[in-house]
């Protein structure tokens, strides 16, 4: 296992996130499946991950309790750290948070402590509500060891934070498809300048790069065939200097093995790895999302009224693993996916000659579960 010093304490470059912990039945919204979750637990543990990533609303609320009984009470407190956060939107009543995220950890203190998911519509409440001030307390009394935030903000959103607090690390999502299809590389430049190390999370994009699309896989294979495809994104975020710790969301044993085994290799991507990674990443990225240049030519004739480049924008991030865009998509103002009537104007009129209707038919299958304004009815 690789690791890297922060503030004299050697902390693996890999680490446990505990957001994916196998569930009962292998069900979304089943509770943790205890036995299966303290196996993964103890191979990470045994095999040298030394820090381990939780947040309070994580599994339903109990993903930190178990952590607490998992890890904490089984194992030397020294001999790993612990990561956890505050998130103003679960409940915006830090003190009660923290203490009671204290509890269920089973522990004095919280070696790495997070101010969650910063975002440009949440940054405000970070800002006023007084909790910065408190955590720092908090950490001149030795209760926080070292103190910082996951950010989902923009760049901008992100220097405005940044220069909020006296900030020790920053977490964000950061992959090699982000850094060349997302901001990712300028937030990461932006930290670096900040000279401020980083927490990775979604290396693997959520598990959408652990398996690209058929052409994509082929090209990494034929030049690592022991290679997991997933490891190929473990690998390049491994490559980067600024990177302090690097987070996987672990549901098997299986997962941990594989990661292991990339974090203790001595050999890093070459030249003509990297080539590889890019060309791969690149087919990926074209097989897989509409080439839509927002010309907005199908908007003048499209009798449904619906805002294709935005719809199409949003799809792109479906495509992509977003968890959010389809509810975003049912609250437009104006057509939806299910008014679409199938004319093909929008074909004849796109200089891309994207299959808009085959699109809107297959949006109008995928429920929004987070729409709050407008519902897609099913088809019988």
């Amino acid at each position: 296992m690789e690791y890297r010093e922060f503030h004299g304490q050697m902390i693996s470059r890999l680490g446990m996130g505990t957001m994916r912990l196998p569930r009962v039945g292998g069900k979304d919204g089943a509770p943790i499946d205890y036995e299966a979750a303290e196996q993964v637990i103890d191979c990470a543990y045994d095999n040298g991950i030394t820090y381990y990533d939780t947040a309070w609303p994580y599994h339903e609320g109990t993903s930190e309790s178990f952590v607490g009984k998992a890890l904490v009470s089984r194992h030397p407190r020294d001999t790993f750290a612990l990561a956890t956060k505050f998130n103003y939107r679960a409940n915006p009543d830090y003190r009660y948070v923290f203490e009671t995220q204290l509890e269920r950890l089973q522990t004095g203190y919280i070696d790495f402590y997070l101010m969650h998911a910063v975002m440009d519509n949440s940054i405000d409440s970070y800002l006023s509500c007084g909790c910065i001030d408190y955590f720092m307390e908090q950490r001149e009394k030795g209760r926080i060891k070292h103190l910082g935030f996951s950010s989902h903000a923009t760049p901008p959103v992100l220097r405005r934070f940044l220069e909020a607090g006296d900030w020790e690390f920053v977490q964000i999502q950061l992959n090699y498809l982000d850094w060349e299809y997302a901001t990712t590389h300028e937030e990461h430049d932006i930290i670096a300048e900040a000279g401020l190390p980083i927490v990775v999370m979604e290396p693997v994009r959520g598990g959408r790069l652990a398996s690209l699309t058929p052409r994509a896989n082929d090209m990494l294979k034929e030049a690592h065939p022991d290679w997991s495809i997933a490891s190929w994104a473990m690998r390049w975020v491994r490559t980067l200097p600024q990177v302090q710790t690097v987070l996987s969301g672990m549901t098997t044993v299986e997962q941990v093995l594989d990661n292991v085994a990339t974090f203790s290799a001595e050999d890093t991507l070459s030249a003509d790895d990297l080539a590889v990674l890019e060309a791969a990443r690149d087919a990926f990225h074209s097989e897989l999302v509409v080439p839509c240049t927002a010309c907005r030519y199908c908007t003048e004739t499209c009798p449904a009224g619906i805002d294709i480049p935005e719809v199409l924008r949003l799809y792109n991030k479906i495509k992509m693993g977003s968890q959010t865009s389809r509810a975003m998509i049912a609250n437009m103002e104006g057509g939806h996916p299910e008014d679409c009537i199938g004319c093909g104007l929008c074909v004849s009129q796109c200089p891309q000659g994207i299959d808009t209707p085959a699109i809107m038919a297959e949006l109008t299958e995928i429920p929004a579960e987070n729409a709050t304004t407008r519902s897609i009815p099913k088809k019988d």
